[in-house]
């Protein structure tokens, strides 16, 4: 099944609660998301069994791999028990998560028992007080990094997400990175205008080469050769150092990859998303609840995204990122 420009439905990414233990500037900044912000109540989260009945419908359309997202999933109760349900879906091939690691200490091991094959990890600075400013809680990277051991410890696959903003956390790149690389892949990314909060603009973008370069310390990018890309959508363009160390760099803003997007994100109450920075998805939870067919969900779904041609990130400019509403990261997991 493919929408307008010719890109499959390949990956789901499935956001379990609007809840964060963090407060990153990027996503959810106190200001806007403080003590007396309402988060969603529990009766409109969409419940496991109907998570994994729209995930049935979406693996039938194509859908092969299935990321479990936030806000931060693992504040969601019992969450083995939704991983053990998607693991078992005929036809899926990988179930992973995105976390902020805090709380993988506690938990790894029973997701990974579940079914759940890998983790992506945020951590934006080892610098303490950078990473408590970015995190706007003041919390210390450490525990993080107990997260990640707690993650291979338990045999799950781990990448590492780090957000790179000019004059905030760029100038620890490659101390971050050296830190890391032997214990799992990074990725930097380029700062995103998700949501509508984060204070984007095109001066805070440290473009991705300009990373590459950093992280070359002396030789520049030139310590990197490129590694070819997996598969088709494949986000991260992938650089090995000479001992075949890599490095991941997400480029959003400079080097778009709309063309290839091959994913659908579903939101906690049920709302079905086609871009990242979309403005409005279309309510799959209505149908569910008033008693829809699994073949009127695949449908509905099928008809979503025979008509999808979002390609935000080649059309962003700052007038367009400051006009255009956009819908929370915290609601679709980024």
């Amino acid at each position: 099944m493919l929408d307008l420009l010719g890109r499959p439905l390949r990956d789901l990414r499935i956001s379990v609660t609007d809840r964060c233990n963090l407060r990153c500037t990027y996503c959810m900044p106190a200001d806007v998301f403080g003590p007396e912000y309402a988060f969603l109540p529990r009766a409109e989260l969409l419940s496991f069994e109907e998570i994994e009945r729209l995930a049935r419908a979406f693996v039938a359309l194509g859908v092969r791999k299935l990321r479990v997202t936030g806000g931060e999933p693992t504040l969601r109760r019992d969450l083995p028990t939704l991983i053990a349900a998607l693991a078992a879906i005929p036809d899926v091939e990988d179930v992973a998560m995105t976390t902020n690691g805090l709380l993988l200490p506690r938990v790894a091991a029973d997701l990974k028992a579940a079914g759940l094959r890998r983790v992506t990890v945020s951590i934006d600075s080892l610098d303490p007080e950078v990473f408590g400013l970015m995190n706007g809680l003041g919390t210390h990277p450490q525990r993080v990094m107990d997260g990640i051991e707690a993650a291979l410890t338990a045999g799950l696959g781990v990448k590492v997400n780090t957000v790179v903003q000019r004059g905030v956390n760029d100038a620890g790149l490659r101390e971050l990175w050296l830190a890391l690389r032997e214990l799992a892949p990074v990725r930097f990314i380029e700062f995103m205008d998700v949501g509508n909060h984060n204070g984007w603009n095109l001066d805070s973008v440290v473009p991705s080469r300009e990373v590459l370069a950093r992280l070359g310390g002396e030789a520049g990018a030139g310590h990197f050769q490129p590694v070819r890309a997996d598969y088709r959508g494949e986000v991260a363009s992938r650089y090995a150092d000479p001992e075949g160390r890599e490095v991941g760099l997400i480029s959003s803003v400079t080097a778009p990859f709309c063309g290839d997007c091959s994913r659908a994100r579903l939101s906690a109450v049920g709302v079905l998303y086609t871009c990242l920075f979309a403005s409005g998805g279309t309510d799959l939870r209505a149908a569910l609840r008033d008693g829809a067919s699994d073949a009127a969900l695949r449908d509905l779904i099928a008809g979503v995204w025979a008509r999808r041609n979002d390609r935000y990130s080649e059309e962003r400019g700052e007038a367009t990122a400051a006009l255009r509403p956009k819908v929370e990261m915290s609601h679709i997991g980024g």
